[in-house]
């Protein structure tokens, strides 16, 4: 994803690509700046955007030392929480609230359209279980899609439901957010895909969304890039950049 990134910023006639950040320095043929293992040499290379791509483990060191450098930040590393949100609001508010940072659980369009489509489904069809797939070196489990899938049909359904918990394996019956039940799979041969199943008397729905290829993210980091710099505060989702809060 870090290279993908850096590529297609670099691409993008309105955006100039000045500092890349990983674990190993290195020369990647076709970026016009080399990879350095110290993330200050975002702050010495005057950049305005900082876009991480890390694991669960780093990603909030990495977002409180880019506010504090002053940087607006775009965040695509999922296990983001709701207490590391109130966290992010709070960093931000302290310095003034001059800086942005964009929050994203999936970059692709096509899998926001799906969480929306899915809220407004289970107004209708409360019973609701979520299976997402993704590949096997993806490092949490649920996916912040899921999450974030599941948190949105709590809040839009008119009626609770609970389906049945017994199990003859444990952990058959996935994970549990208020009632939604979430499914992980983790295969080599994946990359990014979520299935939502709504079910009502005699009838189901069918919500799906497949990343078949990781440039499918490359758009939404774009415009995320481009609208941090607008949007003060914290923003969260891609709902707010596509018009799509109301």
């Amino acid at each position: 994803m870090g290279r993908l990134v850096s590529g297609a910023v670099a691409d993008d006639p309105e955006l100039e690509l000045v500092a890349a950040v990983a674990r190993f320095s290195a020369e990647i043929p076709g970026l016009p700046v080399r990879v350095s293992t110290d993330r200050h040499a975002l702050v010495d290379a005057g950049a305005r955007v900082v876009v991480d791509f890390t694991n669960p483990g780093v990603v909030m060191d990495n977002v409180r030392w880019a506010i504090e450098q002053g940087l607006d930040v775009v965040v695509g590393t999922t296990g983001i929480g709701p207490d590391d949100l109130e966290e992010i609001r709070s960093l931000v508010d302290a310095r003034g609230g001059g800086h942005g940072v964009v929050v994203v659980p999936n970059f692709a369009i096509g899998a926001v359209l799906m969480q929306r489509f899915a809220a407004e489904a289970s107004r209708f069809l409360p019973a609701v279980e979520i299976i997402e797939l993704h590949h096997d070196r993806k490092m949490d489990a649920p996916s912040g899609t899921a999450l974030a899938t599941a948190r949105a049909v709590v809040e839009s359904r008119n009626q609770p439901y609970r389906g049945p918990e017994e199990e003859s394996v444990k952990g058959s019956r996935g994970g549990d957010v208020e009632g939604v039940r979430i499914h992980s799979v983790r295969l080599p041969g994946l990359v990014a895909h979520q299935e939502v199943i709504l079910g009502g008397p005699g009838q189901t729905l069918s919500i799906r969304h497949d990343s078949l290829d990781r440039s499918g993210f490359m758009p939404g980091v774009l415009m995320a890039i481009k609208e941090v710099v607008k949007r003060p505060g914290l923003t969260v989702g891609l709902e707010p950049l596509l018009g799509l809060e109301g």
